[in-house]
């Protein structure tokens, strides 16, 4: 597959979970890919399956919430490879609990990872894509973005403002030729919920691999046209209809 052939790809979260799974879909494709999140040695591993692909790839460690980092995260791919065309925001936290029982630090935690930094992440592309005249941005949101678990007030208040994140890049982008989207996943079996014995990680699952490919067809659209949401999730999971 050549969809993303020439394209620079920047993935956050990119050593383990949906990001891997994106990372491995995008090698596949022909992308050149820069990987980053804060442990260094899953994005080492995942830069040597992504390497047996053919593909080129640039391994940047960095903490999204912390703008110093996203700062060098870009700078150094801007003196690396001169573009940036795409930019998957998949960093994500999740934590929650009775929401009269919550800290502070919890929920500053979450909306941190799943908030903030994405606006960093985009605010950083935005400078790059416009100088360049265009570029695609995707962020990672979830099926909680339209119909919350009980106790997630945390991670739901976040993905609701990633889907108002979407929509201003979407809108402040247009007249550059930078498009957005946001996807939704629902239930994806990651190694976080392979093992967990929580009885919502044994409801239906999707894979990573299934998910990364509908990543793949929102980022290998032409310029001119963009998906701006799309959910995916395992046929029978409780979604329509639950709350």
């Amino acid at each position: 597959m050549t969809q993303l052939s020439g394209k620079i790809a920047i993935i956050t979260g990119a050593g383990t979970g949906i990001g891997k799974g994106i990372a491995r879909a995008f090698a596949q494709a022909g992308a050149t890919l820069v990987l980053s999140s804060r442990n260094r040695s899953n994005l080492e591993e995942m830069a040597d399956e992504a390497r047996s692909l053919g593909a080129t790839v640039e391994v940047i460690p960095a903490d999204v919430t912390v703008e110093d980092d996203v700062i060098a995260l870009f700078a150094q791919t801007l003196e690396r490879f001169g573009r940036v065309d795409i930019l998957v925001n998949n960093s994500g936290a999740f934590d929650g609990g009775p929401l009269d029982e919550l800290s502070l630090e919890t929920w500053r935690k979450v909306i941190d990872v799943n908030l903030t930094g994405p606006f960093l992440c985009a605010r950083e592309a935005m400078k790059i894509m416009k100088a360049q005249g265009g570029g695609r941005i995707l962020n990672i949101g979830s099926i909680s973005a339209q119909m919350p678990r009980m106790d997630s007030a945390p991670y739901t208040s976040s993905k609701h403002g990633l889907v108002g994140l979407t929509k201003c890049i979407a809108l402040e982008g247009r007249a550059h030729g930078i498009s957005a989207g946001c996807l939704h996943p629902g239930n994806v079996l990651t190694e976080r919920r392979s093992d967990s014995g929580k009885a919502s990680d044994q409801e239906p699952m999707m894979t990573v691999d299934e998910l990364a490919s509908i990543a793949l067809a929102m980022a290998a659209l032409p310029g001119h046209a963009t998906v701006l949401e799309a959910i995916a999730l395992p046929m029978e999971q409780l979604y329509v209809g639950r709350g």
